[in-house]
């Protein structure tokens, strides 16, 4: 089983992509939904341990949790060893199961792929790119999004060329829906034998 990691900053068109290999018939498990799951389920526990104010009616409130890292960027930290451990733990669940299905490629949409060391767990990466002006469009017509917060994003990110320099795979997804879904195309051609 190939194991594809799918990665690029925000708003370049990440999740369209993803969705783009999953109509195309490859399995995906996204880091992102598992994160947002783990937030209403085990994770809330050891998250209200230390982000107390964090967590209401029994859930993790994202926007209360956001505002404490904006004021508090150290303790991102802090976070991250709570959920990486168990967004590993649904990662290799899923890689277990589509073993035992027989699946021949599979993708993980992780977007730290590479501040993560996340390359390690995977044989090919997919980087996801456009413009900086498309992608800036896209991410401050985003609801609550401001542009300190799309710095403080950008500031955890790896810069955009540094990833295209080290992907496998360079999805440009600034040139519209058509030309990427192509792109996609060609990727699970290639991987799957069917292609140069």
């Amino acid at each position: 089983m190939i194991v594809l990691g799918l990665t690029g900053s925000i708003g370049t068109g990440k999740s369209t992509t993803a969705a783009m290999f999953h109509d195309l018939g490859v399995p995906v498990h996204d880091a992102d939904a598992t994160v947002h799951d783990l937030y209403r389920r085990e994770a809330v526990a050891p998250v209200k341990a230390r982000f107390p104010q964090a967590v209401r009616d029994g859930a993790i409130d994202r926007k209360a949790l956001s505002a404490i890292l904006a004021q508090s960027p150290e303790r991102f930290g802090e976070l991250e060893t709570i959920i990486h451990p168990l967004v590993r733990a649904r990662e290799m669940a899923f890689l277990d199961a589509e073993r035992q299905n027989g699946s021949a490629l599979v993708l993980l949409d992780i977007p730290l792929l590479y501040e993560t060391g996340g390359e390690a767990r995977v044989d090919k990466v997919v980087v996801v790119t456009c413009d900086p002006e498309t992608q800036r469009r896209r991410v401050l017509a985003r609801p609550g999004m401001t542009e300190e917060k799309f710095a403080l994003i950008l500031s955890r990110q790896m810069p955009d060329a540094e990833k295209r320099r080290r992907a496998d795979f360079v999805i440009d997804t600034g040139k519209g829906l058509e030309a990427a879904r192509k792109q996609v195309e060609e990727v699970i051609d290639i991987l799957k034998g069917r292609g140069g």
